[in-house]
């Protein structure tokens, strides 16, 4: 049986459907109200997968209605397990995390903190199974800026650099073959995804900027999918091991 995943930028369940909602639907950032459907939404979405990877899950502040959003989709999508990384906080206004919703148990879940010119970026390390079928999932979401994103990059590499069996997702804020990722590549086993996805914006896909990078499996049906209202498309596959 092939292993489903999903990476997804859920955008803390806010909706935004064109460029003008940055501003007029600007209140979503900080007031709970709309989200539940969105929720839905991606509950609906994400029972389809075996493990998933989010990114800007809000953790449990005023904007979520002080819920745990990754929690809150294990419940709706119906995961056994799951676990989040809190990495960014706003006065109890908003707040950032990366997700894990899982169908298996994970053997072990490790948090870092990465590096950069503004704290509050953070890669979870997921280990799955025993011996031979052991293998690694880590769940990332990189900044905005080339000199930050290549120090976490760099992080990264160390970081991964063990593992044969490995898979990386996440918001990379940047192309999959930007040279920042060149030595990511080279310290680890990863190589790059199947196929470069436009991702960004979610109604106007232009920008390849999510991605998921593997080792020791075979991709297949490597794709972009709507992710309910958020500003990113979610990145789906289905993995085989070598």
């Amino acid at each position: 049986m092939p292993l489903r995943l999903l990476s997804a930028n859920i955008q803390a369940a806010h909706s935004t459907r064109a460029y003008h909602d940055y501003l007029t639907r600007s209140w979503g950032h900080l007031l709970p109200r709309g989200k539940q459907r969105t929720l839905d939404e991606l509950g609906e979405l994400l029972r389809g997968y075996d493990i998933v990877g989010l990114q800007e899950s809000d953790p449990g502040s005023l904007r979520s209605g002080f819920r745990n959003q990754t929690r809150d989709l294990a419940e709706r999508a119906h995961f056994p397990y799951w676990s989040h990384q809190p990495n960014r906080r706003v006065a109890g206004i908003a707040g950032s995390a990366n997700g894990l919703l899982a169908r298996q148990a994970p053997r072990q879940v490790l948090d870092y903190p990465l590096p950069g010119r503004i704290a509050g970026r953070g890669v979870m390390l997921v280990e799955f199974g025993e011996g031979e079928a052991a293998w690694t999932l880590a769940v990332t979401h990189l900044s905005l800026g080339v000199a930050s994103r290549r120090m976490q990059l760099d992080f990264l590499g160390e970081l991964l650099s063990g593992p044969k069996r490995l898979v990386l997702m996440g918001d990379f804020n940047c192309a999959a073959d930007a040279p920042e990722l060149a030595g990511l590549y080279r310290r680890t086993a990863l190589s790059p995804p199947p196929a470069a996805l436009a991702t960004f914006p979610s109604w106007n896909p232009k920008r390849s900027l999510d991605h998921v990078l593997t080792a020791g499996f075979v991709v297949e049906d490597y794709r972009a999918v709507p992710a309910a209202g958020s500003d990113h498309l979610a990145v789906a596959m289905s993995l085989r091991p070598v």
